[in-house]
C-alpha cells in the first residue's frame, strides 16, 4: 500500500531490473518475488526506490495484454524509466554511507506499485491504476472486465509490504527513514498524462506536505543544479510512503526524483549517453546530503 499526493499522476516502488533495451522479457519464475531489496549500511536511513526501471512481463501476464509485441514494445519504450536502476546502483557506489535499495523487477505493466489499488486512484480515469487496461494514447490494453485482484494479490500486495518493512528496518537502526523515489519522463506529453500541462523542467522533485520537509527539498535542489534548472510537483506530484506510515510518522521523508529522459537517453526506448554519469554523481550528492 501507498500513501501520496492523489494528484499529478505519481509513479511508484519496486528493484532491480532486465535488460532496459529488451522489447519485453519472461525469465521471473512464478515462485520468486517481483522485486529485490538491496542492503545498505546499517547507519544508512536512504531507501532508493526504483519502481519503474524494469521490461520483465512473465509470461501469464503477457497473455492477458492484447498487444502484440511490436506494440507492446512500443509501450515498454514510453512508459519504462529505462536507466534509472542504473542511475540509482551508480549513486549507491558513490555515496560516502551506501544506502539501501529496493527496485522493482517487473514493468509496471504488470502491477504499477505506486498507484492506490482502489477508487482512491484518480488514475482510473486514464485506465492506469494499479491494474492497467489502457495503454499511453487510451487504447485497449487489456480486455474488457479484467478483474485486477489476482494480478494485486500476486505482485502489489507483496510489494507493499516488503516496502513497509524496508522503512520500518531503517526506522529501526537510525530512527528515521528517508526514502527517494527514483524516476523518469519523457520530454514531451503523453496523452495519458493528467496533469501535463505545466513546465517539464530537466529535474521535477515530487513533493508530500507532510513528508517532505524544505530542508530536504532545497538539498535536491543544490545538489542537482548541476543538471540543470528543478521544479516542484510539475508535470508530476507526491512522492512515495507506506500506508503505515503516511501522515503519522514524521520520522518518515520522502521524495520523487522525476529526471527529462532527454537529461540522458535517447528517447524512448534507446540507449543511455554521458547524462548517466552526472545524474548519478548528482543523486550520491543527495544521499550524502540526507544521511549526515
Amino acid at each position: 500500500m501507498i500513501g501520496r499526493l492523489p494528484v499529478g499522476d505519481v509513479h511508484a516502488v519496486m528493484v532491480h531490473h532486465t535488460t532496459d533495451n529488451a522489447p519485453w522479457s519472461s525469465s521471473v519464475a512464478s515462485a520468486e518475488p517481483s522485486f529485490s531489496v538491496l542492503p545498505g549500511a546499517d547507519e544508512s536511513p536512504v531507501i532508493l526506490h526504483v519502481p519503474h526501471s524494469a521490461r520483465e512481463i512473465p509470461d501469464a501476464v503477457r497473455d492477458g495484454i492484447l498487444l502484440d509485441d511490436a506494440a507492446l514494445a512500443r509501450e515498454l519504450d514510453h512508459l519504462t524509466d529505462a536507466h534509472t536502476a542504473e542511475i540509482a546502483e551508480a549513486a549507491a557506489a558513490r555515496a560516502s554511507v551506501t544506502p539501501w535499495r529496493f527496485v522493482n523487477r517487473l514493468s509496471r505493466l504488470v502491477v504499477d506499485p505506486e498507484r492506490f489499488p482502489d477508487e482512491r486512484e484518480e488514475m482510473l480515469a486514464a485506465g492506469m491504476g494499479a491494474v492497467y487496461t489502457r495503454t499511453t494514447r487510451g487504447e485497449p490494453l487489456r480486455p474488457a472486465g479484467t478483474d485486477p485482484a489476482g494480478l494485486v494479490g500476486r505482485y502489489f500486495d507483496p510489494y507493499a509490504r516488503a516496502m513497509t518493512e524496508a522503512v520500518a528496518g531503517r526506522l529501526a537502526a537510525t530512527g528515521r527513514a528517508v526514502v527517494l523515489d527514483v524516476h523518469s519522463y519523457p520530454s514531451a506529453r503523453l496523452p495519458y498524462e493528467l496533469h501535463g500541462e505545466g513546465p517539464r523542467p530537466p529535474v521535477c522533485l515530487g513533493t508530500d506536505p507532510f513528508h517532505t520537509p524544505p530542508a530536504l527539498s532545497a538539498a535536491a535542489r543544490e545538489a542537482f543544479a548541476p543538471c540543470g534548472p528543478t521544479g516542484l510537483d510539475s508535470p508530476f506530484a507526491g512522492a512515495y510512503v507506506p500506508l503505515a506510515y503516511y501522515g503519522t510518522e514524521p520520522g518518515v521523508s520522502a521524495l520523487m526524483v522525476e529526471i527529462r529522459r532527454d537529461l540522458y537517453m535517447a528517447e524512448p526506448g534507446g540507449p543511455a549517453g554521458p547524462g548517466l554519469t552526472r545524474l548519478a554523481r548528482a543523486l550520491a550528492v543527495l544521499v550524502d546530503a540526507v544521511t549526515r
